[in-house]
């Protein structure tokens, strides 16, 4: 291979994991870790550092998601697949992360888990706080977070929508 020739870089799957608290977003995630993706999770991160309860605070959740778009640029720089696990909750939130990959030559994907809202309280009520997926909220909380969740559009992007 003459030296002006170079291997194309490999590009790296992106996943957003989009729902509402109790969606079912991080059991998705984790499959797709077991697939051999890389899973980032804000979650995770707080329960790491001996976060027991929600919502963070919100220089602790900056301070976090801080952490999480850098490792994501290194992951995806070395060609990783990555899931992000986190809520997604708004169309700028969503928008916030295409910006951020589009540089990268990135189209992330959006998995957006339509779990009907019985379902995502029943949930949350049933978290024992057992590990970082396991967070609990407070019913009140949970519903508001349920009723202000913006459902992702094709127009955003690359989309499957799981009905659980």
């Amino acid at each position: 291979m003459r030296s002006d020739q170079r291997t194309p870089r490999r590009v790296s799957r992106v996943v957003l994991m989009c729902g509402p608290a109790g969606a079912g977003k991080s059991t998705v995630a984790r499959r797709l870790e077991e697939d051999g993706m890389v899973r980032l999770s804000t979650d995770q991160v707080a329960w790491s550092r001996g976060i027991r309860s929600m919502p963070l605070a919100p220089e602790v959740r900056e301070e976090i998601e801080t952490e999480l778009r850098h490792r994501l640029v290194e992951l995806v720089a070395a060609g990783t697949d990555v899931v992000l696990d986190r809520s997604f909750w708004s169309r700028s939130s969503r928008a916030e992360y295409r910006q951020l990959l589009r540089p990268l030559g990135i189209e992330p994907e959006t998995i957006y888990l339509a779990t009907p809202r019985d379902v995502a309280l029943r949930r949350m009520r049933d978290r024992a706080l057992a590990h970082g997926d396991d967070f609990r909220l407070s019913e009140d909380r949970a519903a508001e977070y349920f009723d202000h969740f913006e459902p992702p559009t094709a127009d955003e992007g690359p989309l499957s929508v799981v009905h659980p």
